[in-house]
């Protein structure tokens, strides 16, 4: 497939008054053209950090890219000025921001805020961002456009506000579409509606998308690819298939092992034991090892490197090692209403 994002090595840090926090530490990912990646970990894995460094949206000071590249159709977007990345930000990749209400300026309308980006990057006149204003409403879903598009933030719900921040996203047909946990702050039905459009709304569009979420659910749902992400690394990443079905890595066992499971009479739900490690002062070797039931000595020691379990799927852990002992997945995950 067509490589669009290719990030090799990334290193964000954010300088504190008591640390110096290594919040991404070696990230290597690609995405696909029209592919949806998947990234998943606890909070302050690094999993927004990331995305915000593709978006040059890293706050400096406090925080810098520190090494590595990211590479998006072959231009290397940490060597760009702010002046030249803003002709990629909103044009070539957009992002979706977690809270709707926060992503909109609660002062304009709903039409100005869309034809924003229109008149910046693609030069139309206001009476014609003002119309496209109008088809990205319809586009979404949102009924009535034509009254909307002159309303403000506040008199729309919070499922139809996080509709605009997808037409805004949208406005000049991105590459590329980063979505930060998109429907954290909606309800259930709310956010089965919100997947149908984005997966609706790539295929017409060719967009690749980047999904960036706690919900094991929505990336069953939407994902092409899998990558795991713990301690600021990705520990694991493959085909959703690989990741549900067969797993390697005992950091993705636990995050598949906490889902609940409807099927089964479990009187509490499972947890990880223990807390992240801290990435002002990370661990030498595994992050995971401190919480892993699995560790070994070198865990604590060392860094794995990946192996190739599949053409597609990629381990980080000791216990692909031919000397390991070998150690089978629990009977606790479980999967599209089945276990192992």
């Amino acid at each position: 497939m067509d490589k669009l994002l290719e990030i090799k090595d990334l290193q964000v840090t954010f300088k504190t008054y008591a640390a110096t926090v290594q919040a991404v530490r070696g990230v290597n990912l690609t995405v696909n053209k029209r592919e949806t990646l998947a990234i998943v970990g606890e909070s302050g894995s690094g999993k927004s950090v990331t995305s915000k460094a593709i978006m040059g949206l890293i706050p400096n000071p406090p925080g810098k890219i520190t090494g590595g590249e990211i590479l998006f159709e072959g231009t290397d977007l940490t060597k760009l000025s702010e002046r030249k990345m803003q002709k990629y930000r909103g044009n070539e990749i957009s992002m979706i921001f977690q809270d709707p209400m926060t992503s909109l300026n609660p002062t304009m309308t709903i039409g100005k805020q869309i034809a924003e980006g229109l008149r910046k990057h693609q030069g139309l006149s206001k009476s014609e961002a003002r119309k496209r204003a109008v088809q990205l409403l319809d586009l979404v879903g949102i009924p009535n456009p034509q009254v909307r598009v002159k309303q403000y933030p506040h008199e729309f719900s919070g499922g139809m506000r996080q509709r605009v921040v997808i037409a805004i996203a949208l406005a000049c047909n991105p590459k590329l579409l980063i979505a930060d946990e998109p429907t954290t702050a909606l309800d259930v039905t709310i956010q089965a509606q919100i997947l149908d459009l984005m997966k609706d709304l790539q295929a017409k569009m060719d967009t690749a998308i980047i999904l960036i979420t706690h919900d094991l659910g929505v990336v069953a749902n939407m994902a092409h690819r899998v990558a795991v992400m713990y301690g600021g690394k990705i520990v694991e990443t493959g085909t959703v298939d690989e990741i549900f079905y067969r797993p390697k890595h005992p950091y993705t066992w636990g995050l598949l092992s906490s889902m609940p499971k409807l099927h089964t009479r479990q009187s509490e739900l499972l947890a990880i034991p223990g807390t992240p490690p801290d990435l002002a002062n990370p661990p030498k070797g595994c992050p995971f090892a401190a919480r892993c039931p699995h560790a070994m000595k070198v865990c604590t020691e060392f860094m794995p490197d990946y192996s190739d379990v599949s053409d597609t799927q990629q381990v980080a852990c000791w216990l692909q090692d031919e000397r390991a002992p070998k150690v089978e997945p629990p009977e606790t995950i479980g999967v599209g209403g089945r276990t192992r």
